[in-house]
């Protein structure tokens, strides 16, 4: 066991963490010739493409170090904030820490964040900067930044670039001399964190752990402590860029078990595994059930493809635990379910992956975020969904999430940002100078205002320099309405949303004009209209596409020309009664990108 070093690497997203990885390696000889691509960890597509990490990756190397032979856990994490619960497990599996900062950006919020859920852990920090041979860096400036961020020796820092390789062998070294080798017991009863899970259609679902006490042999019985169940061990091994089958794992070691599980319910991350006839006495602490932020209805285009919906989802969540989902119908949609994410990337993520990997279309709605409805009584309920909502006439108060969201930015740009938050309904709570010419301001906003386009706005009105993080801060009262959408007289339940009074007529007159623009002309005029409650707030008409009847009359007295006029005016009428409005896909987008 002393010969093993379990770490982590943090960073904010961009910031070289992948490229990183991908130098450790080579160095070490882990990956080689043909299997040396850029970003070998990210093996998904979706995160080739975006070049972001969207899940976390475990790899074993193997590295010489004065004469002795040593075993190096690598666990690489998403940067986004979106995926910051997949960061925490990841971190509570690791002994240490490589903090990664990017010389020509310097510190940024998501670093923070992620740090300090590090130091929580009590993991031994390694401060690098990254990107040194860039022309634009500025190390002796992000070196003052670490310092003042984490009290470190100057010369505790390490220069790198992912790029060149600069610096990759002092890492190294850096590992081995400071991260502490894993405590634990192997004598004790089996105890393992699993830390990630990856489903295999082949294998079940190949879940990844790491021993904290005990020994675990092929063939073994064992338990999972959260679920109660009861599996055969019947494949282990470690992770290399496969995976490499061993007979027996041992204490401080990571690795993965293939036990023939089936369903993404029996396996929860964060869940300890033991043994069946010598249990533990109690699970490894930190494990919570993920909650997610941004809740949306996701439907099939076709009412027919409900159930495949459904087994695609079920798949899609034995890969990312991080997504909830339960059925709900809507009078618009049809069948469908309401989904729960983290937050809009990870929307973004999920809807691409349901058209790639299962060829699903599938129409989501307006996200919204969950609020705590009063009544007169007191008795409180949860409401994901705005269709949810009881009738106002019982409602006492509403109280909606508040984020404590942190934005670091150059001093350029605070007077765009402070109007941004503020029209978002935004309290200052307080801002500070980190270094030069770097501030931190700390807002509380409400969850709901921030989740459609409030990232990209800031990350525009900043030109990219400011970074963005929040966590949930709590729930407060508020002054909040139901708008709904009315297409002829009936509510289109999939696109009300609830809002605030002093966005509401604003909002339901943008969605009007919007709607206009999109909804194909009838044979009929259709009125769309915004309502609050029964009063109507904004209304825009599709003037019907109309025959010209009268083309045949030429000539003669004008009685003519109007009964024919009359007789179209009743079909149209009839027509009115009977005719339905379909809403294309566009419209549900387009009311999401209101500006």
């Amino acid at each position: 066991m002393k010969n093993i070093r379990n770490f982590c690497i943090i960073a904010h997203i961009d910031h070289g963490k992948s490229t990183l990885a991908d130098r450790l390696l080579e160095f070490t000889k882990t990956v080689e010739g043909k299997a040396l691509q850029a970003q070998v960890l990210d093996n998904m597509d979706l995160e080739r493409e975006r070049g972001i990490t969207i899940k976390s990756h475990a790899i074993q190397m193997d590295y010489v170090y004065n004469g002795e032979k040593y075993t190096l856990n690598l666990i690489d994490t998403p940067g986004h904030v979106d995926f910051s619960y997949e960061v925490s497990r990841s971190i509570a599996a690791c002994e240490g820490a490589l903090l990664i900062v990017d010389a020509a950006q310097g510190i940024q919020a998501q670093t923070i964040s992620n740090l300090y859920m590090a130091i929580e852990h009590d993991l031994e920090i390694i401060p690098i900067v990254n990107k040194v041979d860039l022309p634009s860096a500025m190390p002796e400036e992000v070196e003052d930044q670490i310092i003042e961020l984490i009290g470190c020796k100057r010369e505790e820092i390490i220069r790198a670039s992912g790029k060149t390789g600069i610096g990759v062998e002092d890492i190294l070294s850096a590992i081995i001399a400071r991260v502490p080798a894993p405590k634990g017991d192997p004598e004790a009863p089996l105890q393992a964190l699993i830390f990630d899970s990856v489903f295999n259609p082949f294998r079940g679902i190949i879940a990844y752990f790491k021993i904290v006490n005990g020994t675990l042999r092929k063939g073994d019985l064992v338990k999972f402590v959260a679920t109660g169940k009861e599996y055969d061990a019947d494949e282990i091994g470690i992770l290399r860029l496969d995976m490499v089958a061993k007979n027996e794992v041992g204490c401080g070691d990571v690795g993965y078990i293939i036990s023939g599980i089936k369903t993404s319910k029996e396996v929860k991350v964060g869940d300890t595994i033991t043994h069946t006839k010598n249990p533990c006495g109690k699970g490894i602490e930190g494990f919570e059930e993920v909650k997610p932020m941004v809740f949306a209805g996701v439907y099939p285009i076709d009412s027919e493809d409900f159930e495949d919906l459904r087994a695609s989802l079920e798949k899609l969540q034995l890969n990312d635990a991080s997504l909830t989902f339960q059925p709900e119908s809507s009078a618009a949609l049809g069948f469908g379910f309401r989904c729960g994410f983290l937050g809009l990337l990870h929307m973004e993520i999920i809807q691409e992956r349901l058209d790639r990997e299962f060829n699903m279309d599938v129409i989501t709605t307006v996200p919204n975020v969950s609020y705590k409805v009063f009544d007169k009584k007191g008795v409180m309920t949860e409401v994901h969904n705005p269709s949810g909502l009881p009738d106002p006439t019982l409602v006492d108060y509403i109280e909606e999430p508040y984020i404590r969201a942190s934005v670091i930015t150059n001093t350029t740009y605070i007077g765009p940002i402070m109007t941004l938050c503020l029209g978002k309904r935004g309290e200052l709570i307080k801002q500070e100078y980190i270094s030069g010419d770097r501030v931190e301001i700390i807002y509380d906003i409400p969850l709901g205002e921030i989740v459609i386009d409030f990232y990209d706005k800031l990350k525009s009105i900043s030109k990219g320099y400011a970074s963005f993080d929040y966590h949930i801060h709590d729930f407060r009262p508020s002054k909040l309405i139901k708008l709904d959408v009315l297409l002829n007289g009936e509510s289109v339940d999939a696109l009300s949303t609830l809002t605030h009074v002093d966005n509401a007529v604003n909002l339901g007159r943008r969605m009007c004009e919007k709607l206009k623009e999109l909804i194909p002309r009838q044979q009929f005029d259709i009125a769309i209209q915004a309502a609050i409650g029964s009063k109507i707030v904004a209304r825009e008409t599709i003037k019907a596409v109309r025959k010209d009847v009268t083309a045949k009359c030429y000539g003669g007295d004008i009685s003519r020309k109007r009964k024919l006029l009359e007789k179209q005016k009743k079909g149209k009428k009839r027509m009115k009664q009977i005719g339905s409005v379909e809403v294309p896909q566009k419209a549900f987008l387009a009311v999401l990108k209101l500006d």
